[in-house]
């Protein structure tokens, strides 16, 4: 039997989904799905598959939502790179059909995306390089205050933050371990979830937690033009400020990247940059005890601990919660948002 692939595209409102079979013929009708109803998208492919082989879902780099869940639940996902495709709409992934089409046309011009290597599979290279290229860029932020990556190393305090929410199970999950210990954290949102689950960020507000800005669909934004950069985080931003009445001041970059035109069309955008200096590396499912420990090994006065409680099962990092917070407490370290962080002394040369 042929196989079948799936676009999936991302919209401002959910998702769009166009099968096809290896000849390109129609597999299925195209459909529409909600950014809330991931579960029922993957349910729905693996029913359209049947006795046979589920459709191998395809994605572009400005979808960086769907492949940790999907992943995580044993579909086979692709990635299809910019150099590959038409250019994409302002707002927007390219289209579901425009994507399906590049898989049975040109399968071998796909990237296969995997737990281990996450969203950027196979362009660790290039993330690598373009860090490099902007680390004297960040380095003059960081000295201006737009730039933020930890706090003083002189004050007992550790900022909790989490990442690719609000999620319709674990978001409550995390939020009732913080109320157990009487803690604060800050939640970098994207706003494709924050328009889906209102209430989840509603939550999290109320609780006197740090809202932050993660971007809308969690892109890989190098891809991505200056333009489309800034209807990014202005989108999420002007989400955030409709359900909770305050607009954001922080932002991180999904996977900490932005190329220097990124970085430069940031100069006059009102959020401060936002990065970690301590990856707790949960989005690799390594377990919940390796998660506890990797942060307690590595976190010290003023850190900024990267974790995630959406776009995929974060049940680890939940579960890993408690030990990291009794084990930061043990040390006298205070666990704060981002905003009661102290910044660091600027050394200027």
């Amino acid at each position: 039997m042929s196989a079948r692939y799936a676009g999936i595209a991302w919209t401002g409102v959910g998702y769009e989904v166009e099968v096809v079979d290896g000849a390109g013929r129609r597999a299925a009708e195209p459909s529409r799905w909600g950014a809330a109803e991931v579960a029922e998208l993957m349910a729905w492919l693996r029913e359209l598959g049947g006795s046979s082989r589920v459709p191998a879902v395809v994605l572009d780099s400005t979808n960086g939502l769907l492949d940790g869940p999907m992943t995580a639940a044993g579909l086979e996902v692709f990635r299809a790179d910019p150099w590959v495709l038409p250019p994409r709409p302002g707002f927007g992934s390219v289209p579901a059909a425009r994507l399906a089409e590049q898989a049975w046309s040109a399968p071998g011009t796909l990237a296969r995306v995997t737990a281990e290597g996450g969203s950027l599979t196979g362009r660790a290279e290039e993330y690598h390089e373009v860090v490099r290229q902007t680390e004297p860029i960040r380095t003059a932020m960081t000295a201006a205050g737009r730039c933020f990556e930890h706090g003083r190393r002189d004050v007992a305090r550790v900022a909790l933050t989490f990442d690719d929410g609000p999620d319709p199970v674990h978001t409550r999950r995390v939020l009732e371990i913080l109320d157990r210990y009487r803690v604060r954290a800050t939640f970098f949102c994207v706003g494709h979830h924050v328009t889906a689950l209102p209430d989840e960020v509603r939550r999290i507000a109320a609780a006197g937690h740090e809202v932050g800005n993660h971007s809308w669909s969690h892109p890989y934004l190098p891809d991505l033009t200056p333009d489309q950069l800034r209807e990014q985080l202005d989108r999420t931003t002007e989400a955030v400020a409709r359900v909770t009445g305050t607009a954001p001041t922080r932002f991180r970059p999904p996977y900490g990247a932005l190329s220097p035109e990124g970085l430069a069309a940031l100069d006059e955008h009102p959020t401060a940059l936002t990065l970690w200096d301590v990856d707790s590396r949960d989005w690799s499912r390594p377990g919940p005890e390796r998660i506890a420990a990797t942060v307690l090994e590595s976190a010290g006065p003023g850190s900024v601990v990267l974790m995630h409680e959406g776009a995929g099962d974060r049940g680890q990092t939940v579960q890993a919660l408690p030990a990291i917070i009794e084990g930061l407490l043990d040390r006298g370290l205070e666990p704060v948002t981002v905003g009661e962080l102290d910044p660091p002394p600027v050394t200027r040369p």
